[in-house]
């Protein structure tokens, strides 16, 4: 479709009028020229700001898009940026400028570049790899993908992007100011926020204020905000005398190849003598009506939309005498208008002195552009895509802490460390571009999530090698024995179960001393030809250590066989239909562990209640599958796609019987339910395996109720929840996460329309529901999208497979048909409302951790180990020396506090800690670095532009080794290590 006179962008969809280019539902109504001119005393001061918005995916592969137009960009950028010193442009999202940079720009180019960027007429805006979504995104992975952006940019041109331009993410946590901050940004752009709330801020003049995302940071780290009017991030497509689109001269890219003669499709008309005077009334009255909008006479025109200036000599041929033309005629007209950088603009705001006013910790989630189009579906969308991109994250992870404790340990060690960082590069990389707010978000088209799942499988295979190699693993293995090393990446003691797939039904676990180590054995749930082997495990923070399973040829028939391993055997019970559900609750089945009693009904052979025995608190807790149905024909009504969640009616029940296995054991018992579509289905449609875990040493992990799911393939048009309801009162109040860092309160709210879909929530890693005597938590490992739709109830939708006939979705396969089966993971908690002390999150473990061949790095129970890495940047800390080779003594490592203020009496206090002492396991601190949150700029020389509100601002530093860690505080540092000689 992106070879026809429509733009390939989100925004031709079913209004009256939109903003055609525009990446979606962009809400454009066109209001009547003949404003009052006289607005302001002078004339209005018009920021012309020339930018292309590209894609890291969507629609096209990456080396599509790069092919068909994004390397046209910079090539033609730069050549036209060259020819006037008057001309800009912002580049903004890095993986296709370096793509360009590294495969297709020339030695001229390069130079050329170098020198736009040092006289700042080519700037760069966000940095990040991707321009990251903002709903369904953790935050970890925000920080890698701003920091992979921001290293090479640093490394490269020793520049440092301070503003951002978050033009197209669905919606706007209050997390990403708190980011931007930390990473030095002056001033933070968005776009996509409610239509209804836009228009009011548009009337109120309130698109500009300074906002503290975070209620415990307060103002040290807020940040100005400028939301972008109702025309967002592309030029107005509608000219009053020409049937072409707006002022994008270049016209609309072609896939897969640009045209030989350069001429494209839906070319707008040229600037000439005859059109000159139209243009310019065009370009004027829109400068006037948005100037209406904002408190100062300066005004932010940007120019461009999706996949622009792929041309640019023909974009800036015609836009140059057109800008000519209106400063010739500033007083008639009563605008004057410039090129500018983004910076330009915003130094303009910054200049005029105003008083700005505060916003605290509220986010613009959820998301809708027009009643019916709720933007609450993609926290559902591509549930696999998610899990696979959250499970590549963890790996990277790992393998950059295990990565860094060899090389200080072993900087002339066996694995060659070239090698390790080109294994540990593709993955950032990976997990880097999969944050786009077209990527995790499930967005895309299907070759598009094939791409993303394609480059975070390869690349973490590479990760597994490395992995493999610096554990070292043993080439003379037993062939009747299988090794397991366990590796904690985490900065506390743990003392948890992992889950072995075994192919034979006898195992014996041994640890390095050769002692038998307590586990379990069974029959998969997932599969009747393997076998799960649940094994205590103990370790340290950034430990691992290695542990023998051995087969013997017999059945176990004591201890000598089979050491401490217990063989579990299921009971199953039989079938139960829900039309027979008359008289449920009689007979009530009891699973103990010494945290919980849960209780299943017989009659339903669904959960019955919950008991909290540390509390002796009884709660009412059923689980199971609902459906929402989606109307899949446009001119039925709305539709559910993609990007947006719609019903009329409330879910349905989505199965007509239900069986039950329980599994009871000594290290975890199982209960497992499957559920059938219908009464004499032989397969189960949907299923629960809830593991109860018994206590070993601490009641943390007893706490912890793990949940696996089966979903699908779906019915089409069906969107599955997980409905677990209670008999807590929580007022269809709500809690979820903002990218895994703070949490928000979600209130029901009632709207004229589509209700349900503006009442779902982004969960990326958390949701709870709570009243005045007990909590439900659910812990998720990966984004999904949580409601309260009535009192009582938390649901999670799970699973979404869609079809439906409108043109703009069918054209671009936009339409999630997603027929794969999908096994998500929920940690289910159950406690008293009001935490007590003793709270488990971030709890430090008490665990014997001898037989490490490391020590333990262990932090305290409320601070959390972010990053610890190499990057392995070229170039000095403060960029006066270019390295020839990467810096491996160079660690980079980010420390988080994870409690709010005033959240627990004695987890939410500051924490001061000696970094020489708790970094001694890995080995001897020698130069530490307080940095910003990417790593860029030394905080002692980092000035952040304060903003007049009516409150002030502060932050005090610290001194040698010891730091002090304030609620919600990220510290990030370079640390060097003393040499080791051997």
């Amino acid at each position: 479709m992106g070879g026809h006179a429509a733009f390939t962008s989100k925004c031709e969809r079913v209004f009256t009028r939109t903003v055609s280019g525009a990446k979606g539902h962009t809400r454009a109504r066109f209001f009547e020229t003949g404003l009052v001119w006289s607005l302001w005393a002078s004339p209005i001061q018009t920021f012309v700001i020339p930018h292309s918005h590209m894609d890291v995916g969507w629609v096209y592969t990456v080396q599509e898009s790069l092919h068909a137009y994004a390397a046209n960009v910079y090539s033609s950028v730069t050549e036209e940026l060259s020819k006037a010193k008057d001309r800009r442009f912002i580049a903004v999202e890095q993986e296709f400028f370096r793509l360009w940079w590294d495969t297709v720009s020339t030695d001229s180019h390069k130079r050329q570049v170098r020198e736009l960027v040092k006289e700042g007429r080519l700037e760069f805006i966000l940095g990040g790899q991707v321009m990251h979504d903002e709903a369904v995104t953790d935050l970890e992975d925000e920080i890698l993908q701003m920091t992979e952006g921001h290293g090479f940019l640093y490394e490269t041109f020793g520049v440092r992007p301070q503003f951002s331009w978050h033009v197209d993410p669905f919606g706007a946590s209050a997390t990403t100011p708190v980011l931007f901050a930390l990473a030095g940004f002056n001033a933070h752009l968005v776009s996509r926020v409610d239509y209804d709330l836009k228009d009011t801020m548009q009337k109120k003049k309130k698109l500009q204020f300074v906002w503290r995302g975070s209620p415990s940071l307060k103002g040290k780290q807020e940040i100005f905000t400028h939301i972008m009017d109702q025309f967002s991030y592309c030029t107005p497509s509608h000219l009053p005398f020409s049937n072409s689109s707006g002022f994008y001269w270049n016209g609309v890219a072609l896939f897969p190849d640009p045209p030989k003669d350069g001429v494209y499709p839906n070319m707008s008309l040229p600037v000439t003598k005859k059109t000159l005077r139209a243009y310019a009334q065009t370009m004027v009255d829109n400068i006037k009506q948005r100037a209406a909008w904002f408190r100062t006479n300066h005004v932010l025109w940007p120019w461009g939309c999706d996949k622009q200036f792929y041309n640019s000599s023909v974009q800036f041929s015609n836009m140059d005498p057109l800008m000519k033309y209106i400063n010739q005629n500033s007083k008639e007209l009563g605008v004057t208008v410039q090129y500018a950088s983004l910076s330009e603009y915003f130094q303009a705001i910054h200049h005029s002195n105003l008083v700005w006013e505060l916003r605290g910790s509220e986010d613009f989630l959820p998301y809708s552009t027009e009643p019916y189009q709720a933007w609450t579906g993609f926290y559902a969308s591509r549930n696999v895509l998610k899990g696979v991109a959250r499970q590549a994250s963890s790996q990277l992870h790992a393998a950059e802490t295990l990565f860094t404790r060899y090389r200080i340990s072993f900087p002339d060690g066996p694995v060659a460390k070239d090698w390790a960082l080109d294994k540990l590069r593709a993955l950032r990389w990976a997990v880097s571009e999969v944050q786009h707010h077209d990527g995790i978000t499930g967005t895309e088209s299907p070759k598009v999530a094939d791409m993303y799942l394609r480059h975070l499988t390869q690349a973490t295979m590479k990760v597994e090698e490395l992995l493999a190699a610096l554990i070292l693993l043993p080439h003379n293995l037993d062939i009747t024995s299988q090794h397991v090393i366990v590796y904690n990446p985490l900065a506390w003691n743990v003392t948890t179960v992992i889950n072995v797939t075994v192919s034979f039904l006898n195992a014996a676990v041994f640890d390095e001393d050769g002692q038998t180590v307590p586990a379990q054995i069974q029959r998969s749930a997932q599969s009747n030809v393997t076998y799960d082997l649940f094994v205590v495990v103990e370790l340290g923070g950034l430990q691992h250590r290695k542990y023998l399973i051995k087969f013997p040829d017999k059945p176990c028939t004591g201890r000598s066989k089979c050491g401490r391993t217990y063989g579990a055997e299921g009971v199953s019970f039989e079938r139960r239909r829900v039309r027979d559900w008359t008289r449920t609750g009689r007979r009530l089945l009891p699973v103990l562990s010494e945290c919980y009693k849960l209780m299943f009904d017989q009659d339903t052979n669904l959960l019955h209640s919950i008991t909290y025995l540390e509390e002796k608190s009884r709660v009412r807790v059923t689980q199971d599958f609902w459906e929402y149905h989606a109307n899949g024909d446009v001119k039925a009504g709305p539709i559910s796609d993609n990007y947006m969640f719609s019903t009329n009616g409330s879910a349905a029940r989505a199965y007509q019987a239900v069986e039950m296995e329980i599994v009871p054991g000594k290290i975890v018992s199982e209960v497992r339910q499957y559920f059938f579509r219908d009464e004499s289905d032989k397969d189960y449609a949907y299923s629960i395996t809830t593991r109860v875990p018994e206590c070993f040493g601490t009641g943390a992990r007893c706490r912890r109720l793990e949940q696996t799911y089966s979903l699908g393939p779906l019915h089409l048009n069906t969107e599955v929840v997980l409905r677990t309801a209670t008999a807590l009162k929580n007022n269809r109040t709500l809690y979820t996460d903002d990218n895994g860092y703070q949490m928000m309160k979600r209130p029901y709210r009632k709207f004229t329309n589509n209700t349900v879909a503006r009442n779902y929530f982004p969960m990326v890693r958390t949701a709870y529901i709570e009243d005045e005597h007990s909590r439900l938590v659910l812990v998720s490992d990966r984004a999904h999208g949580a409601s309260s739709q009535a009192s009582g109830q938390l649901e999670v939708m799970l699973h979404r497979r869609l079809w439906n006939n409108l043109p703009w979705n069918r054209g671009y396969n936009l339409t999630l048909n997603d027929t794969s089966v999908v096994r998500p993971t929920l940690w289910m908690m159950l406690g008293l409302s009001v935490a007590p002390r003793r709270t488990t999150r971030g709890r430090q473990l008490s665990c014997s951790t001898d037989h490490s061949p490391v020590r333990p790095v262990v932090l305290p129970p409320n601070l959390h180990l972010l990053s610890l890495s190499i990057p392995g940047w070229n170039y000095s800390s403060d960029h006066d020396v270019h390295l020839a080779h990467p810096d491996y003594d160079r660690v980079l490592l980010r420390i988080m506090h994870l409690f709010e203020e005033g959240e627990d009496p004695e987890l939410s206090k500051p924490v001061t800690i000696n970094l020489k002492e708790v970094l001694r396991g890995i080995g001897e601190v020698k130069v530490l670095q307080e940095r910003s949150l990417t790593g860029t700029w030394d905080v002692a020389s980092l000035q952040r532009w304060k903003w007049k509100t009516n409150k002030g601002r502060g932050r005090c530093g610290d001194e040698a080794f010891t730091v002090t860690i304030s609620p919600k505080e990220i510290r990030t540092f370079f640390v060097h290590f003393a040499s080791k000689d051997f």
